[in-house]
Protein backbone atom coordinates (compact mmCIF):
# COMPACT_ATOMS: atom_id res chain seq x y z
CA UNK A 1 0.00 0.00 0.00
CA UNK A 2 1.55 3.37 -0.83
CA UNK A 3 2.07 5.76 2.24
CA UNK A 4 0.19 8.79 2.43
CA UNK A 5 1.74 12.15 3.37
CA UNK A 6 0.69 13.10 6.90
CA UNK A 7 1.49 15.80 8.76
CA UNK A 8 4.84 15.37 10.40
CA UNK A 9 5.63 16.25 14.12
CA UNK A 10 8.53 18.50 12.75
CA UNK A 11 6.88 21.27 10.58
CA UNK A 12 10.46 23.85 10.02
CA UNK A 13 11.10 24.10 6.52
CA UNK A 14 13.10 21.12 4.76
CA UNK A 15 14.41 20.47 1.46
CA UNK A 16 13.07 18.43 -1.31
CA UNK A 17 13.20 17.99 -5.02
CA UNK A 18 13.32 21.18 -7.03
CA UNK A 19 14.04 19.70 -10.19
CA UNK A 20 13.05 16.40 -11.31
CA UNK A 21 14.57 15.37 -15.08
CA UNK A 22 14.72 18.83 -16.12
CA UNK A 23 11.47 20.46 -14.80
CA UNK A 24 10.18 22.52 -11.90
CA UNK A 25 8.66 20.31 -9.72
CA UNK A 26 6.56 23.28 -8.69
CA UNK A 27 5.09 23.58 -12.22
CA UNK A 28 4.65 19.86 -12.94
CA UNK A 29 1.37 18.47 -13.29
CA UNK A 30 0.66 15.68 -10.88
CA UNK A 31 0.33 13.14 -13.96
CA UNK A 32 4.10 14.28 -14.69
CA UNK A 33 4.89 13.93 -10.82
CA UNK A 34 3.43 10.63 -10.54
CA UNK A 35 4.83 9.19 -13.66
CA UNK A 36 8.48 10.01 -12.51
CA UNK A 37 8.03 8.87 -9.11
CA UNK A 38 6.51 5.37 -10.45
CA UNK A 39 9.52 5.03 -12.92
CA UNK A 40 12.12 5.70 -10.08
CA UNK A 41 10.13 2.91 -7.53
CA UNK A 42 11.15 0.39 -10.35
CA UNK A 43 14.22 -1.48 -10.10
CA UNK A 44 17.23 0.62 -11.45
CA UNK A 45 17.60 -1.73 -14.76
CA UNK A 46 13.69 -1.34 -15.24
CA UNK A 47 13.19 2.04 -15.57
CA UNK A 48 12.66 3.76 -19.14
CA UNK A 49 15.31 6.26 -19.73
CA UNK A 50 14.65 9.52 -19.27
CA UNK A 51 16.05 12.15 -21.40
CA UNK A 52 18.57 15.26 -20.27
CA UNK A 53 17.78 18.46 -21.51
CA UNK A 54 20.80 20.34 -19.93
CA UNK A 55 23.64 18.09 -21.85
CA UNK A 56 23.65 20.36 -24.94
CA UNK A 57 26.72 19.15 -26.27
CA UNK A 58 24.93 15.74 -26.60
CA UNK A 59 22.12 14.86 -28.74
CA UNK A 60 19.45 12.99 -27.36
CA UNK A 61 21.26 12.97 -24.14
CA UNK A 62 19.74 10.66 -21.54
CA UNK A 63 20.06 11.58 -17.73
CA UNK A 64 22.74 9.39 -15.73
CA UNK A 65 21.56 10.62 -11.96
CA UNK A 66 19.48 8.07 -10.10
CA UNK A 67 16.37 9.62 -9.13
CA UNK A 68 16.95 11.79 -11.81
CA UNK A 69 17.51 14.84 -9.21
CA UNK A 70 18.66 17.93 -11.11
CA UNK A 71 18.27 20.45 -7.76
CA UNK A 72 16.78 21.22 -4.29
CA UNK A 73 15.00 23.82 -2.79
CA UNK A 74 13.59 24.80 0.48
CA UNK A 75 9.52 24.19 1.18
CA UNK A 76 7.46 25.13 4.11
CA UNK A 77 4.37 23.61 5.56
CA UNK A 78 0.77 23.92 5.58
CA UNK A 79 -2.46 21.67 6.08
CA UNK A 80 -4.25 20.98 2.59
CA UNK A 81 -7.70 22.64 3.62
CA UNK A 82 -9.73 19.75 2.52
CA UNK A 83 -8.07 16.87 4.25
CA UNK A 84 -5.23 18.13 6.47
CA UNK A 85 -2.71 16.61 4.94
CA UNK A 86 1.25 17.71 4.41
CA UNK A 87 1.19 20.45 1.70
CA UNK A 88 4.96 21.90 0.57
CA UNK A 89 5.21 25.43 -0.23
CA UNK A 90 7.71 26.80 -2.25
CA UNK A 91 10.10 29.39 0.49
CA UNK A 92 10.25 32.88 -0.98
CA UNK A 93 13.55 34.96 -1.01
CA UNK A 94 17.23 33.45 -0.93
CA UNK A 95 16.77 30.56 0.94
CA UNK A 96 14.12 29.58 -1.58
CA UNK A 97 16.98 29.26 -3.79
CA UNK A 98 17.49 26.42 -6.17
CA UNK A 99 20.52 24.33 -5.22
CA UNK A 100 21.85 22.26 -8.11
CA UNK A 101 22.62 18.86 -7.14
CA UNK A 102 23.67 17.40 -10.82
CA UNK A 103 27.00 18.93 -12.36
CA UNK A 104 24.81 18.32 -15.76
CA UNK A 105 22.57 21.31 -14.45
CA UNK A 106 25.25 24.12 -15.43
CA UNK A 107 25.52 22.95 -19.37
CA UNK A 108 22.13 24.38 -20.19
CA UNK A 109 22.49 25.76 -23.37
CA UNK A 110 26.55 25.81 -22.92
CA UNK A 111 25.89 28.96 -21.53
CA UNK A 112 28.47 29.18 -18.51
CA UNK A 113 31.27 27.76 -20.89
CA UNK A 114 30.56 31.17 -23.28
CA UNK A 115 30.59 32.99 -20.00
CA UNK A 116 33.82 31.36 -19.50
CA UNK A 117 35.63 31.91 -22.87
CA UNK A 118 34.45 35.47 -23.23
CA UNK A 119 36.23 36.79 -19.66
CA UNK A 120 39.51 34.53 -19.65
CA UNK A 121 39.70 33.86 -23.35
CA UNK A 122 38.13 36.42 -24.98
CA UNK A 123 36.65 34.25 -26.83
CA UNK A 124 32.33 33.37 -26.61
CA UNK A 125 32.56 30.36 -28.60
CA UNK A 126 35.68 27.98 -27.36
CA UNK A 127 35.83 24.56 -28.31
CA UNK A 128 35.14 22.05 -25.22
CA UNK A 129 37.30 19.41 -24.46
CA UNK A 130 36.90 17.05 -21.52
CA UNK A 131 38.64 15.04 -18.90
CA UNK A 132 42.25 15.64 -20.25
CA UNK A 133 45.05 14.02 -17.74
CA UNK A 134 47.70 16.28 -16.70
CA UNK A 135 49.01 14.05 -13.55
CA UNK A 136 50.58 10.68 -14.54
CA UNK A 137 51.74 7.92 -12.36
CA UNK A 138 55.13 6.66 -11.35
CA UNK A 139 56.37 3.61 -11.45
CA UNK A 140 55.87 1.35 -8.83
CA UNK A 141 56.24 -2.20 -7.26
CA UNK A 142 52.94 -2.64 -8.37
CA UNK A 143 52.13 -1.06 -12.03
CA UNK A 144 54.96 0.27 -14.31
CA UNK A 145 53.62 3.98 -14.25
CA UNK A 146 51.94 6.12 -17.00
CA UNK A 147 48.62 5.84 -16.34
CA UNK A 148 46.47 8.69 -15.84
CA UNK A 149 45.95 9.82 -12.33
CA UNK A 150 44.94 13.07 -12.44
CA UNK A 151 42.96 14.71 -15.10
CA UNK A 152 41.48 18.04 -16.01
CA UNK A 153 37.58 17.88 -15.96
CA UNK A 154 36.72 20.64 -19.51
CA UNK A 155 39.02 22.74 -21.15
CA UNK A 156 38.35 25.28 -23.41
CA UNK A 157 40.21 26.04 -26.04
CA UNK A 158 40.13 29.59 -27.97
CA UNK A 159 39.44 29.70 -31.62
CA UNK A 160 40.87 32.93 -32.01
CA UNK A 161 44.54 31.68 -31.52
CA UNK A 162 46.66 32.59 -34.32
CA UNK A 163 48.46 30.12 -36.51
CA UNK A 164 52.09 29.72 -35.01
CA UNK A 165 51.30 31.47 -31.41
CA UNK A 166 50.84 29.24 -28.07
CA UNK A 167 47.41 27.31 -27.38
CA UNK A 168 45.09 29.51 -25.81
CA UNK A 169 43.13 28.13 -22.82
CA UNK A 170 41.49 27.77 -19.54
CA UNK A 171 40.78 24.77 -17.09
CA UNK A 172 37.50 25.05 -15.72
CA UNK A 173 35.93 23.09 -13.13
CA UNK A 174 31.85 22.49 -12.09
CA UNK A 175 30.64 21.66 -7.94
CA UNK A 176 27.19 20.64 -7.72
CA UNK A 177 26.37 20.33 -4.06
CA UNK A 178 25.97 16.80 -2.24
CA UNK A 179 23.32 16.15 -0.05
CA UNK A 180 22.88 14.71 3.21
CA UNK A 181 20.09 12.94 5.43
CA UNK A 182 16.95 10.85 4.00
CA UNK A 183 17.24 9.63 0.56
CA UNK A 184 14.13 10.31 -2.14
CA UNK A 185 12.38 7.28 -1.76
CA UNK A 186 9.87 9.05 0.45
CA UNK A 187 9.41 11.80 -1.66
CA UNK A 188 8.75 9.09 -4.34
CA UNK A 189 6.33 7.04 -2.60
CA UNK A 190 4.30 10.29 -1.93
CA UNK A 191 4.15 11.51 -5.23
CA UNK A 192 2.94 7.99 -6.30
CA UNK A 193 -0.17 8.40 -4.67
CA UNK A 194 -2.92 8.86 -7.42
CA UNK A 195 -4.47 10.93 -4.43
CA UNK A 196 -2.13 13.09 -4.78
CA UNK A 197 -2.42 16.07 -6.60
CA UNK A 198 -0.43 19.01 -4.47
CA UNK A 199 2.99 19.65 -3.85
CA UNK A 200 3.88 17.85 -0.46
CA UNK A 201 5.98 18.39 2.10
CA UNK A 202 9.26 16.86 1.87
CA UNK A 203 8.65 13.41 3.55
CA UNK A 204 12.17 13.04 4.50
CA UNK A 205 14.92 15.63 6.18
CA UNK A 206 18.31 16.12 4.32
CA UNK A 207 19.98 18.92 3.57
CA UNK A 208 22.69 20.67 0.88
CA UNK A 209 26.12 19.33 2.94
CA UNK A 210 28.76 22.36 1.45
CA UNK A 211 31.85 20.43 3.65
CA UNK A 212 31.59 17.27 1.73
CA UNK A 213 31.31 19.40 -1.59
CA UNK A 214 33.41 21.88 -1.24
CA UNK A 215 36.59 21.25 1.59
CA UNK A 216 36.52 17.29 1.05
CA UNK A 217 35.73 17.52 -2.68
CA UNK A 218 36.50 21.34 -4.53
CA UNK A 219 39.47 22.24 -2.28
CA UNK A 220 41.83 19.30 -2.77
CA UNK A 221 40.93 19.63 -6.47
CA UNK A 222 42.17 23.27 -6.59
CA UNK A 223 44.94 22.36 -4.31
CA UNK A 224 46.16 19.69 -6.67
CA UNK A 225 45.65 21.35 -10.11
CA UNK A 226 46.02 25.24 -9.68
CA UNK A 227 49.54 24.98 -8.82
CA UNK A 228 50.69 23.33 -12.13
CA UNK A 229 48.36 25.20 -14.03
CA UNK A 230 49.93 28.99 -12.16
CA UNK A 231 53.19 27.53 -13.32
CA UNK A 232 52.08 26.82 -16.68
CA UNK A 233 50.74 30.81 -16.75
CA UNK A 234 46.81 29.07 -16.91
CA UNK A 235 43.68 29.99 -15.33
CA UNK A 236 41.11 27.52 -13.51
CA UNK A 237 37.73 28.35 -13.44
CA UNK A 238 35.49 27.15 -11.07
CA UNK A 239 31.48 27.49 -11.65
CA UNK A 240 29.19 26.89 -8.90
CA UNK A 241 25.51 28.29 -7.73
CA UNK A 242 24.86 31.22 -6.35
CA UNK A 243 23.39 29.45 -2.80
CA UNK A 244 26.88 27.36 -3.00
CA UNK A 245 29.27 30.33 -3.02
CA UNK A 246 27.40 32.06 -0.30
CA UNK A 247 28.14 29.01 1.81
CA UNK A 248 31.84 29.33 1.33
CA UNK A 249 33.91 31.95 3.82
CA UNK A 250 34.87 35.06 2.94
CA UNK A 251 37.72 35.39 0.31
CA UNK A 252 39.70 38.23 -0.47
CA UNK A 253 39.07 39.32 -4.12
CA UNK A 254 41.50 40.46 -6.47
CA UNK A 255 40.81 43.63 -8.91
CA UNK A 256 42.13 41.78 -12.16
CA UNK A 257 41.80 38.42 -13.74
CA UNK A 258 45.88 38.65 -14.56
CA UNK A 259 46.97 38.31 -10.86
CA UNK A 260 44.01 35.60 -10.18
CA UNK A 261 44.69 31.75 -10.08
CA UNK A 262 41.36 31.18 -9.89
CA UNK A 263 37.92 32.84 -11.56
CA UNK A 264 34.77 31.92 -9.40
CA UNK A 265 31.92 31.95 -12.24
CA UNK A 266 28.95 32.12 -9.82
CA UNK A 267 25.22 31.53 -11.33
CA UNK A 268 21.80 31.35 -10.20
CA UNK A 269 18.15 29.73 -11.53
CA UNK A 270 15.41 31.85 -12.69
CA UNK A 271 11.98 30.57 -12.36
CA UNK A 272 9.65 31.61 -15.23
CA UNK A 273 5.70 32.03 -14.38
CA UNK A 274 3.98 29.43 -16.12
CA UNK A 275 6.71 27.39 -17.92
CA UNK A 276 7.96 24.07 -16.28
CA UNK A 277 11.89 24.90 -16.69
CA UNK A 278 13.86 27.20 -14.72
CA UNK A 279 16.74 28.65 -16.41
CA UNK A 280 20.30 29.44 -15.68
CA UNK A 281 21.14 33.25 -14.89
CA UNK A 282 24.75 34.70 -14.91
CA UNK A 283 25.01 36.23 -11.82
CA UNK A 284 28.59 37.09 -10.76
CA UNK A 285 32.33 36.47 -11.31
CA UNK A 286 34.87 36.77 -8.20
CA UNK A 287 38.84 36.62 -9.00
CA UNK A 288 41.07 35.06 -5.82
CA UNK A 289 44.07 33.53 -5.64
CA UNK A 290 44.64 29.80 -4.45
CA UNK A 291 45.32 30.37 -1.30
CA UNK A 292 42.31 33.21 -0.54
CA UNK A 293 39.80 30.63 -2.28
CA UNK A 294 41.33 27.78 0.55
CA UNK A 295 40.63 29.94 3.49
CA UNK A 296 36.99 30.27 2.08
CA UNK A 297 36.13 26.82 1.51
CA UNK A 298 38.13 25.46 4.62
CA UNK A 299 35.56 28.35 6.35
CA UNK A 300 36.85 28.69 9.60
CA UNK A 301 40.04 30.18 11.49
CA UNK A 302 42.45 28.23 13.73
CA UNK A 303 41.98 28.05 17.61
CA UNK A 304 44.73 29.37 19.85
CA UNK A 305 46.98 27.61 21.24
CA UNK A 306 45.84 27.41 24.77
CA UNK A 307 42.34 26.97 23.22
CA UNK A 308 43.35 23.42 21.35
CA UNK A 309 45.90 22.29 24.07
CA UNK A 310 42.90 22.64 26.73
CA UNK A 311 40.66 20.43 24.20
CA UNK A 312 43.86 17.94 24.06
CA UNK A 313 43.79 17.67 28.00
CA UNK A 314 40.00 17.05 28.01
CA UNK A 315 40.25 14.13 26.11
CA UNK A 316 43.42 12.85 28.22
CA UNK A 317 41.16 13.66 31.60
CA UNK A 318 38.13 12.52 30.31
CA UNK A 319 38.65 9.12 28.03
CA UNK A 320 35.17 8.75 27.14
CA UNK A 321 35.54 11.74 24.78
CA UNK A 322 38.17 10.24 22.98
CA UNK A 323 36.18 7.48 21.45
CA UNK A 324 36.46 9.28 18.07
CA UNK A 325 37.52 6.91 15.19
CA UNK A 326 40.32 9.47 13.27
CA UNK A 327 39.64 7.16 10.01
CA UNK A 328 35.52 7.83 10.01
CA UNK A 329 35.93 10.11 7.35
CA UNK A 330 37.81 7.66 4.77
CA UNK A 331 36.14 4.63 6.00
CA UNK A 332 32.84 6.19 5.07
CA UNK A 333 34.40 7.18 1.68
CA UNK A 334 35.53 3.68 0.96
CA UNK A 335 32.00 2.43 1.37
CA UNK A 336 30.25 4.77 -0.53
CA UNK A 337 32.64 4.14 -3.07
CA UNK A 338 32.17 0.16 -2.62
CA UNK A 339 28.03 1.22 -3.10
CA UNK A 340 28.28 2.70 -6.26
CA UNK A 341 30.64 -0.34 -7.54
CA UNK A 342 27.78 -2.34 -6.48
CA UNK A 343 25.33 -0.83 -8.43
CA UNK A 344 27.00 -1.12 -11.60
Amino acid sequence: MTKKPRKPKDITPRFGIGEWYGLNLAQMTPAERQYYAAECLKPKKQRTPQPCPFQARKADAICSKNGGVCSLRQYSYTAHAENGRAVGIPVTGKQGDLRATCPYRFHEALDVFKWVGEKILDDPNPTLVGEVGFLEAGATTDNEGGDDVGRIDMVLVSNKTVDGAPMKWAALEIQAVYFSGNAMKGEFEAFNDTDVDWLIFPAGRRRPDYRSSGPKRLMPQLQIKVPTLRRWGKKMAVVVDRAFFDSIGEMDDVPDISNADIAWFIVRFEEVEGEKRTRIVRDEVRYTTLERSVEGLTGGKPVSLPAFETRITEKVVHPSLNQDDPYADQLKLIEIGDASAAEE
